[in-house]
């Protein structure tokens, strides 16, 4: 298997756990909080689980960029 379709495959894993994670984080919030609404409960730290789910995602962000700028890397030396 060829090394551009290995992380592509990789890239499309992360990609589906990145969108479970952001749900999963969403669902106490609403569209209010992007406008102005209840903004005093997004400065409140994070404990527990919502803690673990946040440096999850972080992590997922992190390894999606890094995997991502790997697939350009690798199709340009390939010429693709």
């Amino acid at each position: 298997m060829e090394l551009l379709t290995v992380l592509s495959v990789v890239e499309i894993i992360i990609s589906i756990l990145l969108i479970i994670a952001i749900v999963m984080q969403q669902r106490g919030s609403g569209l209010g909080t992007m406008f102005g609404g209840s903004g005093g409960e997004s400065y409140r730290s994070k404990r527990g689980a919502e803690a673990v789910l946040f440096n999850a995602t972080v992590f997922l962000i992190s390894l999606f960029i890094v995997v991502g700028l790997a697939i350009a890397i690798v199709s340009a030396q390939s010429g693709t």
